[in-house]
């Protein structure tokens, strides 16, 4: 049997607090096969960003410390979300990792992604309480499990109680 090489890694991340685990999950497994990481964020939504109390851009420890972000454009939310994936660059420590930021739709901006830097593999999480229940109603997840040809590694970010 033929071992499949996998060379670039593209890791999706969301606004959860759990990104940081599937980032770091993903960029382990990246590493031992020697592989091209990309991080990815997708904006599908500018307003869901301007609720109040809410932070739109979340999981890295030390996010915070990039200082105020004005999230009033769409340009301000890509800046923002570009900073968040450079924190999180340096978070794991490796400045050949590629940051990328792109609004449309979550599951169809992630496979194109997937498809315009040749991905060998998708990493994404999945923080649903009911992760199954959740891949069967229609998640991002599912979308991505049934619409891509390359191999998709879901983290569970649930936490255990």
């Amino acid at each position: 049997m033929k071992t499949i090489k996998m060379k670039k890694v593209l890791i999706a991340l969301d606004y959860n607090p759990t990104a940081q685990k599937v980032a770091e999950v993903g960029f382990s497994m990246a590493k031992s096969m020697n592989a091209e990481v990309s991080l990815l964020h997708v904006i599908a939504d500018p307003m869901t960003y301007s609720v109040a109390g809410y932070s739109p851009i979340m999981g890295f420890n030390g996010y915070m410390d990039m200082g105020p972000v004005l999230l009033d454009s769409i340009d301000s939310l890509k800046d923002a979300s570009l900073q968040y994936l450079n924190k999180s660059r340096q978070h794991l420590g490796d400045n050949s990792i590629q940051t990328i930021v792109k609004e449309g739709d979550f599951a169809d901006t992630i496979l194109e992604t997937a498809k315009e830097l040749s991905a060998d593999i998708i990493v994404v999480g999945s923080h649903s309480r009911k992760w199954l229940e959740n891949i069967v109603m229609g998640s991002v997840t599912e979308k991505v499990l049934h619409h891509t040809s390359i191999p998709l590694f879901i983290v569970p970010t649930k936490k255990i109680n």
